[in-house]
């Protein structure tokens, strides 16, 4: 059986950071990954000279030891002043919308502002009971129904009253009363996105960005967890590998680890069963013309189109799509084969072509992918159901990291931090 000093579960970013710091430590150290190459969901695949990423990925950290790291793997990077837009019943709006209202009727516009000066005044140490609230506050009750509220169904599967607030953070653009009427009468308006700079490998896609750390790494392909034993210290695999360490870390999904344990306390179990994550498929386009839509991503509150989120790889980098091609990925977040390949295709790439956006007789191939894990939903008992899971599993000798590890709403460069942090 091989014996290690460190196990390290997954080969995404968090698994490769922790990897990383105990390479930089003089620690010994084997990351274990069941696919065949490194990244996870910050990996990509290629076809036919068309490169799409796992969902769409940018790096706006200002961390210097990040940014170190992703210098050290990534040659070049291509800067990029953010521009996302909308699209609102057809209609390009700018984003957010909240401050963009431009392209909308009088009358819609009307009802926004109006409901915006009638939101009631609240103590500011008041804390609201859910999302649903907290939108209604912030925008009133005309904008929360018909915009935030209809997108948290398509991108978090939930109703804004089934979520807690905390995950919000400036991932919301909460504008004043100017900005509001000012945005309904110009569209002529500044930037007002969380990011003002988003950054993209110019060659090799996102993944690029973690070959320092690759590199760094002993990585051990095709292990897919079976069994982990924290009495014995040992994993064992489902190609019948056994690995016995001393320290374990691990970057999975924690329903994932907690299934691969045998005699779990059943106050444990049952808070596992109370976390709650999207599951996404990503529906990439390729295209034999450069004829798309201008805008790096886009989201969607068309509620007939089943894409929340789209964005154009080959506008990120042109690197991604081969010379005179373009690009673009749609994500539909949904229960796994909620839909069939053709109603996917038909209620995502199919209303691009009905709405005019791209050309049915341009279109290459169209890729499905699939991930199981794409977002942590924040449901009511996530704080304290995760601190139980997670809490069992350190008494255990079993590090949680990563996204799904943490069981947080970790961008990529915070994925990667929880990694640099181990000891």
């Amino acid at each position: 059986m091989l014996r290690v000093d460190n196990l390290i579960l997954g080969a995404g970013i968090a698994g490769l950071g922790a990897a990383y710091v105990m390479h930089k430590s003089g620690k010994q150290a084997l990351v274990v990954e069941k696919d065949a190459t490194y990244g996870g969901l910050c990996g990509n695949i290629e076809k036919d000279g068309f490169r799409f990423d796992r969902f769409v990925h940018f790096t706006f950290t200002n961390n210097e030891e990040i940014n170190t790291i992703f210098r050290e793997s990534c040659v070049e990077v291509i800067k990029h002043i953010p521009n996302p837009y909308n699209i609102y019943h057809r209609k390009w709006v700018k984003h957010p919308a909240q401050n963009n209202l431009y392209p909308l009727s009088s009358k819609e516009k009307d009802a926004i502002i109006s409901d915006f000066k009638a939101r009631p005044i609240v103590d500011a140490s008041y804390v609201p009971k859910n999302y649903e609230e907290w939108l209604r506050l912030q925008f009133g009750n005309y904008f929360a129904e018909h915009f935030p509220m209809v997108y948290t169904q398509k991108y978090w599967m939930k109703e804004a009253k089934e979520l807690r607030t905390e995950w919000v953070g400036n991932r919301v653009y909460q504008p004043s009363l100017d900005e509001v009427i000012a945005g309904s009468q110009s569209p002529d308006t500044p930037v007002t996105y969380y990011a003002k700079e988003m950054r993209y490998p110019q060659k090799g896609g996102y993944k690029a960005l973690l070959k320092s750390l690759a590199d760094a790494a002993n990585i051990e392909y095709g292990m897919c967890v079976a069994e982990i034993c924290p009495i014995e210290k040992q994993v064992r695999f489902a190609n019948k590998k056994e690995i016995q360490y001393e320290k374990l870390y691990s970057s999975l999904p924690l329903p994932v680890v907690i299934n691969c344990i045998q005699n779990v306390p059943d106050v444990v179990r049952k808070a596992v069963n109370q976390l709650e994550c999207t599951s996404g498929y990503h529906i990439s386009i390729a295209l034999k013309t450069k004829n798309i839509p201008p805008y790096l991503w886009w989201y969607i509150y068309d509620e007939d189109i089943l894409a929340a989120r789209v964005y154009s790889p080959s506008l990120k980098s042109q690197d991604n799509a081969p010379e005179g091609c373009s690009s673009l990925q749609m994500e539909v977040y949904c229960k796994e084969n909620e839909f069939t390949r053709q109603e996917l295709i038909d209620g995502t790439v199919g209303k691009l072509i009905e709405s005019g956006i791209i050309k049915e007789e341009n279109i290459l191939f169209i890729h499905i992918g699939f991930e199981k894990y794409a977002n942590v939903i924040f449901t009511e008992p996530i704080y304290r159901a995760r601190k139980i899971v997670r809490d069992w599993l350190r008494e255990q000798g079993i590090e949680t990291i990563g996204r799904f590890g943490e069981w947080d709403y970790l961008w990529s460069d915070q994925s990667l931090l929880s990694g640099l942090k181990v000891k």
